[in-house]
């Protein structure tokens, strides 16, 4: 087997659910911040979209995905950040993971001397395991508070860089919340422009924000740069899994040309649902006010009992400092035995051993309850 695996630890979220479904045999009641799959219902005129389009025959889709698919998604992309791309610059993805984890296989030469890939920790598991399953040399760099929860490329090593073939960011970044500013992503690229790399921008949660919309690499340029969006948070659509990926068109048509060996295409009536979604931006803000409400009401309990919340103003999850005496994993297990569900910083790699991560999941109500639950064990 690719003995790169090995180096993997179990996937987050598998031991999630199997503290869960303990939690489950043991009668415990369990409040849900762990998992970031909102419970939010999908909104009626996807669901409808989807029901319409369902064939009385079905057939192979293509990768290329359907036109309405391709009008919308470039139609999203200019009334949220008034970039205009052509349909040759984005191609549907089943959701942004299944993108994120395949791209190495196509953009990576074993045979190269650039086989790193730079990613930020904590970070999304996927960085790493795309780049192990492609036989990658997997550069994580540690974010910090102190900078902002952001990759500095200038403490990273020439000879580093030189190995680069891809770079990952992510704003708003999960598991922090750290959004991206213009002149950050301006820094990026010109160190993509020296080093010959390509920088791939997961902006998956670029509509979940507190105040000011985070910007898109996009915004500033798309040669040498592909920017990846999801409908999973944005719409309610998890398990729809349904996404894309936009920007340099000759990257564009190199990975569309190899994805027909992936068996990833979505099926016609998962597109229609997506064309809906993507065409309307009413549904995104309720849901966003919704998170926000449930945000504001753990920053105020975190203030008022001495917790410190990290999080920027981006995603759904919070990121907070575990008290003096823990680590993210045993503060986890104390809040566990009382039935709220947390994931330790540590699930999402190095630098995150004394903070947990909370997924605004469960509603307001719930929420309350698990609050008054916490206060008992501070």
């Amino acid at each position: 087997m690719n003995q790169q695996l090995l180096q993997l630890k179990p996937y987050p979220m598998e031991e999630l659910n199997r503290r869960k479904q303990e939690l489950h045999r043991q009668g415990v009641r369990i409040f849900d911040f762990g998992t970031g799959d909102p419970t939010l219902p999908t909104e009626p005129f996807i669901i409808d979209a989807l029901r319409d389009a369902i064939p009385r025959v079905s057939q192979y889709p293509t990768v290329m995905g359907e036109p309405a698919l391709l009008d919308a998604c470039a139609s999203s992309l200019w009334r949220r950040f008034g970039v205009v791309l052509s349909v040759e610059q984005i191609l549907p993805t089943a959701g942004s993971k299944e993108a994120v984890f395949h791209f190495p296989q196509v953009f990576l030469n074993v045979d190269s001397s650039k086989r790193h890939v730079i990613y930020p920790t904590p970070g999304y598991p996927v960085y790493e395991r795309g780049t192990l399953f492609a036989q990658g040399t997997p550069w994580p760099v540690v974010l910090t508070e102190e900078n902002g929860f952001q990759i500095d490329f200038s403490t990273l090593p020439e000879s580093v860089l030189q190995q680069t073939a891809i770079v990952w960011i992510n704003s708003p970044h999960n598991p922090t919340g750290a959004v991206a500013s213009g002149a950050y992503f301006e820094e990026i690229l010109a160190y993509a422009r020296k080093y010959d790399f390509i920088v791939c921008s997961d902006e998956c949660y670029c509509d979940i924000y507190t105040h000011e919309p985070p910007a898109s690499i996009l915004q500033h340029a798309t040669e040498g740069v592909l920017a990846f969006f999801s409908l999973s948070k944005r719409s309610g659509m998890t398990g729809y899994r349904s996404g894309f990926v936009a920007g340099d068109s000759s990257l564009i048509a190199k990975y569309r040309k190899f994805r027909a060996s992936m068996g990833v295409a979505s099926p016609v009536f998962i597109q229609a649902a997506a064309t809906a979604a993507w065409s309307d931006d009413a549904h995104v803000q309720r849901r966003r006010l919704i998170f926000l409400e449930r945000r504001r009401l753990f920053e105020q309990f975190f203030a008022e009992h001495g917790l410190h919340c990290a999080s920027g103003p981006g995603t759904f999850f919070l990121w907070v400092r575990v008290p003096a005496g823990y680590d993210g994993e045993s503060y986890a297990r104390l809040l566990l035995e009382q039935g709220i569900v947390v994931s330790p910083g540590s699930f999402y790699g190095e630098g995150s051993e004394a903070y947990i991560r909370l997924a605004m999941v469960p509603d307001l109500e719930e929420c309350q309850e698990a609050l008054s639950i916490w206060k008992t064990i501070l």
